[in-house]
């Protein structure tokens, strides 16, 4: 039987992959987690062979989530299971130590066999995962999200330290507009601060140094 946690912040989503989960009599749901933290301490308390982890939760990243279960928990496996397929969420997660990098359209007997496969120790990916490791293997810098050119402006000033209100005047827009720049800029670059975007954003060449 393999013992598997679901870390997910959608319950609907959570029951539907329980539900074709439970359709196979080897695996076994044995939590159910709302955000990465809560993720690692249900593996902390049930010690579950596999994690289907989400990769974008609210109250608690994924690929933060799955670093810290593979540290602390080497026999726990985790597999991302998400909607997002970009070179740099898929290299944040297997970068964090993840055994796997799967879709959520993926067919259920699919993920079933994917389960078994990663609790035996072989990584399983989705075609784009492939594709995205293949290129880091040969060399190639992750392929970059497309910004809006408002969202890179506001960035670049945030890399030279602008306040908010310091970037709304200088591209006369208001705070709360550059809120909303930077927060559609974090979802595209997959990070949740100014700092990890600005970072990740000159990493990407997307603003200079």
């Amino acid at each position: 039987m393999i013992r598997i946690v679901l870390a997910d912040d959608h319950p609907v989503v959570r029951e539907g992959i329980r539900g074709m989960l439970l359709a196979h009599g080897d695996l076994e749901v044995v939590g159910q987690a709302g955000n990465g933290p809560e993720a690692v301490r249900l593996v902390d308390e049930l010690r579950p062979d596999l994690v289907l982890m989400d990769l974008r939760m609210s109250g608690g990243d994924g690929v933060d989530a799955t670093r810290e279960i593979v540290a602390r928990f080497p026999s726990t496996r985790v597999i991302v299971l998400t909607t997002y397929e970009t070179d740099t969420d898929i290299l944040r997660a297997i970068e964090a130590g993840a055994s796997g990098y799967l879709l959520k359209d993926i067919e259920p007997d699919a993920l079933a066999r994917a389960v078994r496969s990663a609790a035996n120790g072989e990584t399983v990916l989705a075609p784009s995962a492939a594709a995205a490791l293949l290129g880091r293997a040969q060399g190639r810098r992750p392929s970059a999200p497309e910004l809006s050119e408002r969202e890179v402006a506001v960035l670049r000033l945030a890399a030279h330290g602008g306040t908010n209100a310091e970037i709304g005047r200088a591209l006369f827009i208001s705070e709360t507009t550059v809120k909303t720049y930077l927060a559609r800029a974090f979802d595209k670059l997959g990070v949740g601060d100014r700092t990890s975007a600005v970072r990740k954003a000159i990493q990407l060449g997307l603003i200079a140094d």
